[in-house]
């Protein structure tokens, strides 16, 4: 089943986004974390340690701030720049990390905005595609 092409009414956002930051920042650090300790992300983390990273699911008003050290994804205090950020809507998120769109078509198709630093925008394109996502629990949850 592909993901269904919407995006969340006005009022979900304006809801969330008043919302403390730290529960699903927290949430998809211990997420992220379970991916590693489960093998589905690669556990090298030598890449990644030292840099801020953003995620904004632009229809839901979630702003996902987290960091990353040699031993894997750390919760992010939300100040300063990140190195790396990522918006889209919910389902383009969603599409991407099933495989169902490539993120350069979801950025050329102006759907998907990535900015900051390249070569770790590069990096971490290359680990999401490096990954089955048809073993998380996404993905077993869209197949039903």
């Amino acid at each position: 089943m592909r993901v269904p092409d919407l995006t969340l009414p006005p009022l979900f956002a304006s809801v969330v986004s008043r919302l403390p930051a730290t529960p699903p920042n927290l949430a998809l650090v211990t997420l992220l974390n379970q991916l590693i300790k489960r093998g589905v992300l690669p556990a090298d983390m030598s890449l990644l340690a030292g840099h801020h990273f953003a995620v904004d699911v632009l229809d839901a008003g979630l702003k996902l701030r987290f960091g990353a050290d040699e031993n894997g994804f750390v919760l992010d205090d939300g100040h300063g720049e990140p190195d790396l950020r990522f918006a889209a809507n919910a389902s383009d998120l969603a599409r991407m990390m099933l495989r169902e769109e490539d993120p350069d078509t979801l950025f050329f198709n102006r759907k998907l905005t990535i900015e900051g630093d390249t070569e770790l925008g590069l990096i971490v394109k290359n680990l999401l595609d490096s990954v089955d996502w048809s073993e998380t629990p996404l993905a077993r949850f869209m197949a039903t």
